[in-house]
């Protein structure tokens, strides 16, 4: 089968044609750095790194770009509210991201922008809008988009145009689609922007939000990428205006695929401020839920579908992982011996299931449901005879593979200590010395200075293996 996308634009699954064959270009958009990510966010860049994943497992050289929105209407208020300025209001939140995503495992881009270091590009950009008819500055100083001017306006959206009110205006950076208007291409300082201007060719003052991303996207992917994704949320206004802004510079499509993740609820209610409901990394964290549980619980719901995030559903999370970690455990177990066909036409199918479904606009539900198959299965065949050592190559092999998408399976949970698996291993050799020369005291104190870090000792006749306790 071949590998098809849900394309917003189209409102339809296509068959994914890079435009360069063997090769992947992909923008992402990123935080804007005024507080702290939330699983909300989070569950977009999850979504993303699984596309990026899949990608390179489908055997692509995949280029992602994810920009980082350091100057907008919200991070100018922060600066005069707090006294800071831009660099020293954002500096902690983008550390705070990129450690988020160490914690759960989500793969690098390949380049993060940021639009403070692109104001040349913006405007560049925004002076072949204005040469082209498509830009004009009010008599503010702001400089706007004309959209009455680029008949494809609302295309992604499919907005009715007819009733457009000529010479409308918003500058504001969000609004909602009751206000379609000519859109802030650039903002002329005013006393309220404090120290956050820029003195340009436009005047001095600062991008609008939605040039930073048109500007930024093409330096580094050139003028019709591949795929442009984000969450439902960002597809009006800014991805509708980042499509007129580019489309009408360059003459050229701008994203053959455009791709949107669905919203995150909270206990069936969306996160807000007012609600008191907005959760971060960093709080489940503290609750003792493990990285792997909280990014499996982000994955395994389709991209296009509302997940109704809970504290329940990690719990299940917990569980399903704990299943997987008994089941590795288990295959430290073997004899000597070649494969058995059994078991390599088990994962051969599992595989063979596992990238069929992801195909089919990454649908991972009946992926991960390929893989629980598979291993009950070998599950069935080790209890009727233990496995051999080339039985657990292929198991391992196929499991790995799956994973390099998943990117949960093998993710390593470090104690809470912080102690590494090598002491671990230290320590069961000395218990096992100790109990050689049966010195049971020194053998107990070993197990109960392992059991306070959270690690569980597992004696079994062919030696001692352990687990972390959940």
């Amino acid at each position: 089968m071949a590998l098809t996308f849900y394309n917003t634009l189209t409102r339809k699954k296509e068959i994914f044609e890079p435009v360069m064959p063997g090769k992947v270009s992909m923008y992402n958009c990123g935080p804007t750095v005024y507080n702290y990510a939330h699983i909300g966010n989070f569950r977009a860049y999850i979504f993303e790194d699984l596309l990026k994943r899949y990608l390179k497992f489908k055997g692509y050289d995949v280029t992602q770009v994810m920009n980082l929105t350091d100057v907008d209407d919200k991070i100018i208020k922060k600066c005069a509210e707090t006294g800071t300025t831009i660099g020293e209001y954002t500096d902690t939140y983008k550390k705070a991201f990129f450690h988020d995503l160490e914690t759960l495992n989500i793969d690098k881009a390949e380049i993060f922008p940021a639009a403070t270091e692109h104001i040349p590009e913006m405007v560049a950009l925004v002076k072949k809008l204005m040469e082209r008819g498509l830009a004009y500055r009010a008599s503010d100083g702001n400089i706007f988009f004309k959209i009455s001017a680029f008949p494809e306006y609302g295309k992604l959206q499919h907005l009715d145009m007819a009733n457009l009110k000529s010479g409308a205006r918003v500058d504001d950076d969000e609004y909602d689609k009751e206000s379609v208007n000519d859109f802030a291409l650039w903002k002329a300082w005013k006393p309220e922007d404090g120290n956050v201007f820029w003195e340009t060719e436009l005047g001095k003052g600062r991008p609008g939000w939605h040039i930073e991303c048109s500007a930024m996207s093409m330096k580094y992917l050139g003028e019709t990428f591949d795929i442009h994704t984000g969450g439902v949320d960002n597809m009006f206004p800014h991805h509708e205006n980042e499509i007129a802004q580019s489309e009408g510079a360059t003459g050229h499509p701008f994203v053959k695929y455009w791709l949107h993740c669905e919203h995150l609820l909270w206990e069936n209610s969306k996160m807000s401020k007012s609600l008191g409901n907005i959760i971060y990394i960093g709080g489940l964290i503290e609750k003792s839920y493990t990285p792997a549980a909280i990014r499996y619980t982000l994955l395994t719901t389709h991209y296009r579908q509302k997940l109704n995030f809970s504290l329940t559903l990690l719990d299940a999370s917990v569980n399903t992982l704990k299943r997987f970690d008994d089941f590795l455990f288990e295959l430290q177990h073997v004899s000597e011996g070649e494969v058995a066909p059994e078991v390599r036409e088990i994962c051969a199918k599992m595989l063979q299931k596992f990238e069929a479904d992801m195909d089919d606009d990454l649908n991972i539900s009946p992926a991960l449901s390929a893989v629980f198959d598979a291993v009950r299965e070998i599950n069935r065949i080790k209890r009727e005879k233990l496995l051999n050592e080339g039985d657990r190559t292929e198991i391992l092999n196929a499991l790995k593979k799956i994973d390099s998408v998943l990117g949960v399976i093998f993710l390593k949970q470090e104690p809470a200590s912080g102690i590494d698996e090598d002491y671990i291993f230290q320590k069961i050799k000395e218990r096992n010395e100790a109990r050689t020369n049966k010195d049971w005291e020194k053998a107990d104190a070993i197990r109960d200075e392992l059991d306070e870090m959270g690690i569980e000792l597992l004696d079994r006749k062919d030696g001692t293996g352990y687990k972390i306790k959940n």
